[in-house]
Formats: C-alpha cells, sequence, structure tokens
C-alpha cells in the first residue's frame, strides 16, 4: 500500500489561525481560573487538541524515533503527550506575568553559578545567560526579575503569525529590553549587554547558518551567537533551567557554573552538554515539538556541497 504523504503546513493558514483562535479563548479563560485549575486545564487543552491539530504530536514522535529509534511506539505516544502537557503549562505559567513572578520571587534558587551571577550585579558587570527549551525556560528569569535584577532577551518569532503577535508582547511584559532574532535585534541585545547588562538567549532551534553540533546524539545545526556575544561583551556565559516539579506547578531553579571563555564551538558544546544533561533527567520537559534536526535537509545540504 502506499504510504499516504502529509499535508504541507503553511505558515499563516487556516491551521495556525484556527490554533491561535483556539489558544486566544483557552488563555482568556484559563486566567480567570486558580492557578492549579488554570496548569491542569490547559496542559490538557494542549495535550489532546492543539497538539493532534497542529501535528505537534507527530513532529514530537518524529524527533524521539529519529533520536532513540529503539523506543517503542506506545512509549513515543506517551511521552509526546506529557510534552505536550507541559507545553501548556508553560504557557498559561508566562502569560500570568505578574503572576509569574509572585511565584518566582518565593522560589529557591541555587546552582553553581548563583555566587558569580550575584557578584556581577551587584559590580554592574555583564551576565548572558543560555538555557534551552527546557521545563520553564521564563521561570529563571522572573525570578531574577523579582529579585530587581533586568533581563534583556533575544526571541526567535513563533511560525505561527497570529500567535506571535501576543506571543512577543508577553515577553516584553516580563523585562525590558527584548529584541527580535535578527541581525538588529543581536546588535540591540549585544550593546545591551556590553554596557553592564543582562540577558537570555534560548540556542536550540534549527538554523541552517550554523555548525553542526551533536544533540542528543545526532548532528544538529546550532548557531555559536551566545558564545560570540560572550566573548565581544566579556561576559559570563551562565547556563540557567527552571525545572518543573512533580506537582506540576513549582519549579527548581539552577544557575550553573559559568562556561569558560575559549573557542565559539567548544563553548557550545559544552552548552549543549548542559543541556543534554537536563533532557536526560526529564525528557518529558524538553519541547520535542521543535524541528531541532530537519534530518532531511541536513541531506540535501550535504549533498549540494558535494556536487555531481
Amino acid at each position: 500500500m502506499a504510504k499516504t504523504k502529509k499535508r504541507k503546513h503553511i505558515p499563516g493558514g487556516w491551521q495556525d489561525w484556527m490554533t491561535d483562535r483556539v489558544l486566544r479563548g483557552a488563555i482568556w479563560c484559563a486566567l480567570r481560573l486558580p492557578l492549579r485549575a488554570r496548569l491542569w486545564l490547559m496542559g490538557r487543552l494542549i495535550r489532546h487538541v492543539v497538539a493532534p491539530l497542529a501535528g505537534y504530536r507527530d513532529r514530537a514522535m518524529d524527533n524521539l524515533a529519529h533520536v532513540w529509534p529503539e523506543m517503542g511506539m506506545l512509549d513515543r505516544r506517551r511521552l509526546a503527550d506529557l510534552v505536550a502537557d507541559n507545553a501548556g503549562r508553560t504557557m498559561i505559567d508566562n502569560y500570568d506575568v505578574k503572576g509569574l513572578m509572585r511565584r518566582m520571587a518565593k522560589a529557591a534558587i541555587r546552582g553553581d553559578g548563583l555566587t558569580a551571577v550575584e557578584q556581577a550585579h551587584s559590580e554592574g558587570r555583564p551576565v548572558l545567560f543560555v538555557t534551552g527549551h527546557f521545563g520553564n525556560f521564563e521561570a529563571p528569569r522572573a525570578a531574577l526579575v523579582a529579585r530587581g535584577y533586568q533581563i534583556g532577551g533575544l526571541y526567535r518569532p513563533m511560525s505561527n503569525p497570529f500567535f506571535n503577535a501576543h506571543y512577543a508582547a508577553n515577553m516584553h511584559a516580563l523585562s525590558d529590553p527584548v529584541f527580535e532574532q535578527g541581525r538588529r535585534g543581536t546588535m540591540g541585545l549585544i550593546r545591551h549587554i556590553r554596557e553592564g547588562g543582562m540577558g537570555v538567549l534560548l540556542f536550540d532551534v534549527y538554523d541552517s547558518a550554523g555548525v553542526p553540533i551533536d544533540f542528543m546524539g545526532q548532528p544538529a545545526p546550532t548557531l555559536t551567537s551566545a558564545a560570540d556575544i560572550a566573548l565581544k561583551t566579556g561576559a559570563l556565559l551562565v547556563p540557567f533551567f527552571g525545572i518543573r516539579k512533580e506537582d506540576g506547578i513549582s519549579f527548581d531553579v539552577v544557575f550553573e557554573e559559568p562556561v569558560a571563555h575559549g573557542d565559539p564551538v567548544e563553548m557550545m558544546c559544552e552548552v549543549t552538554s548542559r543541556l543534554e544533561a537536563r533532557i536526560h533527567a526529564h525528557p518529558e520537559q524538553w519541547f520535542w515539538i521543535h524541528r531541532r534536526w530537519k534530518p532531511k535537509r541536513q541531506r540535501k545540504r550535504a549533498a549540494a556541497k558535494m556536487g555531481p
């Protein structure tokens, strides 16, 4: 039997519009519920409605098969559903900016890099935090902002243009300056860091201009932007993670030991290794719904470079 060809997703098409309408309505309703009910509702909505509708479940299962081919279909489905649940909880966490900051003001923060961060803050020295789409990646930023820090950032626009409009506005609400990824945004972040500021970058997204670095055992093009900015500005490069606890509500906030300055690719290999360790410990908390590897595209690009 011939294999059914998957319908190509068109950014800005009806699927994106419908997904955004569902999410906007759910966010509005959920923010009027108590915290525990709100998180439960959004976790279930993304898990059972949005993820299947938007193709996130299939994408997560494909990525899991790419990295762990020995994992059975049922285990991949179960893990993909847990990933969607965490994504839903993270979304509504971050749409309640004031509430998240109140929660994180009381949260314990720890890690080998915390002392270095506190000292840099007191001395007005630059710090660039780096993390991945893991747990709630805004929780550590909120914890610092709630303690009087100003943490800028660089974000990659969402592929869904309808959703991106309010997603970007919400990022600005937590702490400015926030810049859209691109040459102009990168220069803005560099100026902020160079002047003694603090900022955060999420590095675990596919970019064809990146350097192939093994991620979870498979090559993944990775930009060296975080290392490059740290080297240009003299900033500490500090990995941090907001790890969701078993209650599904609270977080462990960990600031890891700063990555030593050196070769940019080696620095990003170290950053990647730090994230991998967190994923192995909590695989359900990384956003497997991202197109991190794009193996077919990588093969095509490699073949094109080799020529006829």
